[in-house]
């Protein structure tokens, strides 16, 4: 037969059955939507945070600034030489400029939330005093801050907190344990590039040196060079003057740095996204796949026929092709309308989180994407079926008995078998050890097996169908044995329908697996390593050591322990550990190796056993500590410690604490509170709420709540991930609806046959749905088992991240399982319709 005409006959069938073109399309669009979706949204974020740097450092020819958080600043010694030496550096203009977090309380005097945007407050620059003069303009009604508590707001985050121009309100500089301050409102700012999230407080210039800096640090210093005098000439001259721990940017380069930083999240929070959009088009590769199985199998007689006039397998294997060319086309383009409704949910998902909201970009990439991802996936999954058709000789093919799914599936389970043992042995070592390449060889493992549970599913099926419909379906008698037989009749069909709910089911497992883990190493951690009766605790992350001091006066106290971040170098490379300023041993217990004394020396440390094996750090030995700031510190290691979760790496003693961390730098990350013996804990925590009342983010805490503080960001983590596994999942379900349906169309003549002899509708819509919740509960079964087994192995890898205790999730795991079950019935609804409405005598006749 000629190929103009075989093409001819491909497109005629595909348009005679509109409805089996329209689930196959659904299934290609289901795979390929969400990479779309993925690409639009982060395109879109990554475009409006270009806009907003575009806006940063504009007029600035050079920016001196902290290498590091945890330095002071830029000394004003050094702003007093350029200013002294402006004509030989060739600087026209020095603009000074102090910041600092702060939190601003909204109208109702609660922290206004950010959702993770930045609130910093600064000081007030005057169009003319700064080197951009359109960044900021204070809009009409208001002006700008000049008293000791008046402030400036940019107008989004006004609007947020519900104040205006002459509001009342309190700020917190620095962070939640500081004194709060009333300011007023005097001026709302139109700002350049202002994120959804983003809040600015400004503060009159004096007032800001004040608040934000020591006196003899200003956090940053931008510089405009003279005439002639390019941004890459007054930079080098300005470094030969700087510091090392400073460093000197053009204003481009601060640009681009800023843009660096946020593109690198996005790169990161992309691929997770497109990681998810993977396991989507995974599971919609098997759909597809499964789909255009049974089109073939349906399709035998007509191909027979076909060959039998002449059309070479070639010809006939192209034309299956070309039909799954056409297909993937048109799901893909309706995948790419799906993804930008994606990516718009994204947006307006995200709207809360401080990510700056802006028009959806398109762009060529997603286009590109997720055509040829569409049209490669289908025209793949569409191969083995076209080619498996090609094979049948034509006279086999026209025999009445003929059916897809009948081949030996002897040496693929073999093969399923071997891998599946290499996998267990790959899990099992990779749990034994811990850290990134233990965590390595589980993902391989992982992977073998799931190339095993694909290979072997068929050979699975049998025997696990059969025992769930021995269970599940006996009570339905005869109706109950059909819809078993049917389950079992075609076993690939079965496994590949059923794998979709495997793979996002497993991943499931495998997430609440690492969660209920971490939860439970928490608890355990907090348990057995935490006397303290109640934990002070800031939502900014660390506290003023001032709030100790006014918690020690409270009543009932036994004794009060501050734990301070540090963060200094050893022989060159970045350590962070921690200092205890108080009684350690009363708050929280720990166990002293080789007979060493518990007590931390004020020029001493004491170090984790962990710590002392991987840095060489032994009892007697001297470590040099070397600040952010410069200084060196040296102490000697007193004793080791074992292993304990709360108190980190080391711990410091207070002189070389003192010494290591300047003074405006030192916080704490919490303060445990000891009670006295004999006094009610509820009313020394109602005490301590009194005195940290006036602050806005300040959180006392007993022991059960911080432990649901802590689980509470795990499962937040969790209910992220869930949801965007969800999409694997109604992939998965509709799956089954899509191969049910096109089940019932294979199986015309079998149900008209059934109608005939005297099965009633509902006895035909109950087998289905039997089948239904059969092959769904197999999945689900499936996904499970192994989904546990590589989450416990992957959770044993992370000890060494504070892993300790691992917990089944016995909750999720029968929520799941009884979800799976319902999602069957359900997919079978609309399937089980069709099949009741099917008329024997037209059925019989059904050529």
């Amino acid at each position: 037969m000629a190929s103009g005409a075989m093409r001819k006959v491909s497109l005629r069938n595909l348009a005679a059955h509109k409805l089996r073109l329209l689930l196959t399309v659904l299934s290609v669009v289901l795979g390929t939507s969400f990479v779309a979706g993925s690409m639009i949204f982060t395109t879109t974020v990554k475009n409006s945070f270009n806009g907003i740097f575009d806006q940063v450092a504009v007029g600035v020819d050079a920016q001196i600034s902290p290498k590091d958080s945890g330095t002071l600043g830029v000394p004003d010694s050094l702003i007093a030489t350029i200013e002294k030496d402006k004509r030989g550096l060739g600087v026209d203009q020095v603009v000074t400029t102090y910041t600092a977090p702060i939190t601003i309380a909204a109208a109702d005097g609660k922290a206004l939330s950010t959702g993770g945007a930045p609130s910093v407050g600064s000081g007030y620059l005057p169009p003319a005093g700064s080197l951009d003069p359109s960044s900021t303009t204070i809009l009409p009604g208001g002006r700008a801050p000049r008293g000791s508590h008046e402030v400036a707001i940019n107008e989004s985050a006004a609007k947020k907190a519900g104040l205006q121009v002459g509001s009342r309100t309190q700020v917190v500089v620095g962070t939640g344990s500081s004194v709060p301050m009333t300011v007023t409102v005097v001026g709302l700012e139109k700002m350049a590039g202002a994120t959804s999230g983003y809040t600015e407080v400004d503060f009159a210039q004096p007032v800001a040196r004040q608040l934000f800096s020591d006196g003899r640090h200003a956090s940053t210093v931008q510089l405009s060079a003279v005439a002639g005098v390019s941004p890459e000439q007054l930079t080098s001259r300005i470094e030969k003057i700087t510091p090392s721990i400073l460093k000197v940017q053009t204003g481009a380069e601060v640009r681009q740095s800023d843009k660096d930083s946020v593109n690198q999240f996005l790169d990161v929070f992309n691929y997770i996204l497109l990681a998810f959009a993977a396991i989507g088009l995974i599971v919609g590769t098997f759909i597809i796949y499964n789909t255009f199985s049974m089109i073939v199998a349906q399709r035998v007689r007509e191909m027979a026929l076909l060959r039998a006039i002449g059309t070479s397998r070639r010809q006939l294997t192209r034309a299956v092709l070309l039909e799954a060319f056409v297909v993937g086309l048109v799901g893909s383009a309706v995948g790419l309308g799906a993804g930008v409704g994606i990516a718009a949910a994204l947006q307006a998902l995200t709207a809360s989180s401080g990510l700056p909201q802006g028009s959806l970009m398109l762009g060529v990439s997603p286009v590109v994407a997720c055509l040829l991802v569409g049209v490669v996936v289908t025209m793949v999954s569409a191969y083995a079926p076209a080619r498996r058709a090609s094979q049948v000789s034509p006279v086999e093919a026209m025999r009445e008995s003929q059916t897809d799914g009948q081949a030996s599936i002897l040496v693929r389970t073999l093969i399923a078998a071997v891998l599946a043992a290499i996998a267990a042995v790959l899990v099992a070592v990779g749990a034994s050890g811990q850290g990134g390449n233990a965590a390595t060889t589980v993902g391989i493992g992982a992977m073998c097996g799931i190339i095993a549970v694909v290979l072997g599913a068929p050979a699975l099926a049998g025997p696990v169908v059969g025992l769930l419909g021995r269970i599940f379906a006996a009570p339905f008698g005869k109706i109950g044995r059909l819809a078993r037989t049917n389950a079992m009749r075609n076993r690939r069909r079965t496994a590949a329908t059923a794998f979709a709910l495997t793979l996002g089911l497993m991943l499931v497992a495998v997430i609440g697996t690492l969660g209920s883990s971490f939860k439970g190493s928490i608890d355990h951690a907090v348990d057995a390593g935490l006397n303290a009766n109640l934990v002070i605790t800031d939502s900014q992350g660390v506290l003023r050591p001032q709030i100790a001091q006014q918690v020690a006066k409270v009543d009932g106290i036994a004794s009060v322990v501050r734990i301070s971040p540090v963060a200094a170098t050893v022989d060159g490379k970045q350590v962070g550990g921690s200092a205890a300023h108080g009684d350690l041993e009363s708050v929280t217990p720990y166990t002293m190796l080789g007979g060493a004394s518990s007590t931390i020396p004020p020029n001493g440390i004491i170090v984790s056993s962990k710590t002392s094996a991987d840095k060489g750090w032994h009892r007697g030995d001297t470590v040099t500590f070397t600040s952010l700031a410069g200084a060196t510190v040296p102490v000697t290691v007193t004793g080791v410690y074992r292993d304990a979760q709360l108190l980190g790496p080391w711990q410091l003693g207070e002189a070389a604490y003192q010494k290591l961390v300047p003074k405006p730098l030192q916080q704490d990350s919490f303060v445990l509170v000891k009670t006295e013996p004999g006094v009610s804990q509820d009313a020394v925590q109602a005490r301590i709420g009194d005195v940290t009342d006036g602050y806005l983010t300040v959180k006392v805490q007993n022991r059960a709540e911080f432990k649901g503080q802590q689980s509470s960001q795990i499962d937040t983590m969790l209910t992220v991930l869930y949801a965007m596994l969800g999409l694997a999942l109604v992939i998965a379900v509709l799956g089954i609806v899509n191969t049910l349906a096109l089940s019932v169309v294979e199986r015309k003549r079998e149900i008209g046959m059934l109608r005939a002899v005297g099965m009633a509708r509902a006895q035909v819509r109950r087998t289905i749905y039997l089948e239904s919740f059969l092959i769904a509960v197999f999945g689900a079964l499936l996904g499970m088992v192994i989904g546990v087994f590589f989450g416990w192995g992957l959770a044993r890898t992370f000890r060494q991240w504070g892993l300790t205790t691992i917990v089944l999730p016995w909750n999720l795991i029968a929520i799941t399982m009884a979800g799976a079950a319902v999602a069957g019935v359900l997919a079978a609804l609309w399937p089980a319709i069709r099949a009741a409405r099917t008329k024997p005598l037209e059925a019989i006749a059904d050529l």
